[in-house]
């Protein structure tokens, strides 16, 4: 296995380049933020970001746990990658990082002052500083079920177009991890039914019916919600769209992740 190690200091924009920079060296598998990602998707591993403080952020990045490194080791073993690049802030961590994983012999080491000018990686250490924000680089819908209630916008970098035609590039996604909030944001359940509410009157010919019962967990926020239903229309295509058009309402304008959305027919109308 071919070992690759990008180091970069934190708030660089390392993470932020690495899933280009792999593509161009024809490496499908990273590791990153106690991650294990291939092509763009989280295969396993647990996100150095979950954790409350720095020390715990560095301790889960490094694999120290022994459950976690084991499991990563195991998907390792299994996938069999031909190439892997390991993303650190100093040459340390990375080092550190192979040999819990026993990765083996690093082949190349890249610096991310080699790859990006100076502008952009100030730039990345300002937007680091001043808003908290971190880059993955995995799709957003990727992080959805362990980044639950954090900002999770997407961050598309597009590279020309492919061979077939068609534009080529990465989705990165952007987050507020627990270790680097500057303050508190709060979304109360009524803004939550509010928007619920919202998305069924105007998007359906379903109509509320008052409860609108919601539940923020870990994996997400849990809606469940009564209706009234004029008779005579396609009751099962209405509730779908009812459920697409929630999600699609909440999850634009609060960046909660929703986890499940059930509606009840209480009442049909004549």
């Amino acid at each position: 296995m071919e070992v690759t190690l990008f180091i970069g200091g934190s708030g660089t924009g390392k993470s932020y380049q690495a899933m280009n920079l792999a593509k161009e060296r024809g490496i499908r598998f990273i590791i990153d933020d106690g991650l294990l990602i291939r092509d763009n998707r989280v295969l396993g591993g647990k996100s150095a970001k979950r954790e409350r403080s720095r020390l715990g952020a560095i301790r889960r990045a490094i694999f120290t746990e022994e459950e976690h490194r084991q499991a990563v080791k195991d998907l390792i073993g299994q996938e069999k990658p031909d190439k892997i690049m390991v993303l650190g802030t100093s040459k340390k961590m990375v080092e550190t990082i192979v040999e819990q994983l026993a990765l083996g012999t690093p082949a190349t080491t890249l610096w991310i002052e080699e790859v990006v000018s100076d502008d952009d990686i100030r730039l990345a250490r300002k937007i680091r500083i001043k808003e908290g924000k971190h880059v993955i680089p995995v799709p957003s819908f990727e992080l959805k079920k362990d980044f639950s209630g954090y900002f999770l916008n997407p961050l598309k970098a597009l590279k020309g177009l492919s061979l077939t035609g068609e534009e080529s590039g990465s989705e990165k996604s952007v987050v507020r991890p627990h270790f680097s909030y500057l303050g508190k944001y709060t979304i109360s359940d009524g803004v939550i039914r509010s928007l619920v509410n919202h998305a069924v009157s105007c998007w359906t010919d379903l109509i509320p019916a008052g409860s609108t019962f919601v539940k923020n967990t870990r994996r997400g926020l849990f809606i469940e919600l009564d209706v009234k239903a004029p008779f005579g229309i396609l009751l099962t295509q209405q509730l779908r769209r009812a459920q697409a058009k929630i999600i699609q309402e909440v999850e634009g304008m609060t960046a909660l992740h929703i986890a499940s959305v059930n509606i009840t027919v209480k009442k049909w109308l004549e």
